[in-house]
């Protein structure tokens, strides 16, 4: 890695770190305190979130036509994210054991809250906790197969990557034989490290 992408990701890091201290006081915008994992909303605040609530009759009647076709075809992908997350679940169990690496928290990639919100029926609850589980288990499996690329590949692509794994960007280039051979072992050691 040049100087010059070593100075650009430090300042990423940098920014990422100022853009979550600016979307956690956001949440006190709207009467949101956040302590660890757990946060409420102050009473009155979840006292207007219940009026603006739609009951499920007239959130029914809005919804279109195509909004009923559709949602049998969106949740059918329940069952391969369900599959999905119970194979790298235990892929990782197995094979990061092996090799040394240590497993990804999966409650740091599924976080189910947004039933707490009292603006949301049923169904609208419903349906965040699906976008929550999905969202949560493509992140898990990318941070698990992030890790499985940095412990055996860790080589950029000679393509241009739209939005890559976080470890990516300190990948050795592509071509730097020399590179590879003298620090694989180092990539292996450092994705070892909790």
């Amino acid at each position: 890695m040049t100087p010059r992408v070593a100075d650009i990701l430090a300042r990423i890091q940098s920014l990422e770190e100022e853009l979550a201290q600016e979307l956690e006081a956001g949440l006190a915008l709207h009467g949101f305190s956040l302590k660890g994992r757990l946060g409420a909303f102050e009473r009155e605040v979840v006292e207007r979130h219940r009026t603006l609530r739609l009951g499920l009759v007239r959130y029914l009647g809005q919804s279109s036509v195509l909004s009923y076709v559709s949602a049998p075809v969106i949740y059918s992908l329940a069952l391969p994210l369900a599959l999905l997350d119970g194979w790298v679940s235990l892929y990782q169990s197995i094979c990061f054991r092996v090799y040394g690496i240590p497993r990804v928290r999966r409650a740091e990639y599924i976080a189910f809250d947004r039933h707490h919100l009292a603006y949301l029926n049923w169904i609208e609850a419903l349906n965040c906790a699906y976008c929550a589980y999905g969202n949560g288990v493509i992140a898990y499996a990318r941070e698990i197969a992030g890790r499985t690329e940095q412990y055996w590949c860790p080589i950029k692509h000679a393509v241009h990557i739209r939005d890559p794994h976080r470890r990516y960007l300190k990948f050795l280039e592509y071509g730097d034989a020399e590179g590879y051979r003298s620090q694989l072992a180092a990539y292996r050691r450092k994705v070892r490290e909790p």
